[in-house]
């Protein structure tokens, strides 16, 4: 079971998230509806994994990414994004971000990119 910081600006995303991840046997530590509320909780809660949305009010998930991963160079970051986000997720990728799932996120998809961090 792993702890999850579920990072979105969107709260029916994060709702659906929390379903999703805790029916897989996972416990939802934290949740954040931006970057920099992301990034303050890590530093709380020091979770195995986090899912992070790219665009988001405040601070974006690239910019929040690269501060978690500052902090912690072994974090886990699944970067969560829409069709056509192509550039975005490659920067992510570049800031540190280990994985990215594109919306809608699908249950064995997410049980799948959080299996291959080595988190279980």
């Amino acid at each position: 079971m792993a702890k999850v910081l579920i990072v979105d600006d969107v709260t029916t995303i994060r709702r659906i998230l929390t379903k999703i991840l805790t029916e897989m046997g996972h416990e939802v530590v934290a949740e954040a509806a931006n970057g920099q509320e992301a990034y303050n909780l890590y530093c709380e809660h020091t979770p195995d994994v986090v899912t992070m949305d790219i665009s988001m009010p405040v601070m974006d998930g690239i910019d929040s990414v690269e501060m978690i991963v500052k902090k912690d160079p072994d974090a886990k970051v699944i970067m969560l994004t829409s069709q056509g986000m192509k550039d975005q997720v490659v920067k992510a990728i570049q800031m540190g971000a280990k994985s990215y799932l594109l919306k809608p996120i699908d249950k064995k998809n997410l049980q799948e990119a959080i299996e291959k961090l080595g988190v279980t």
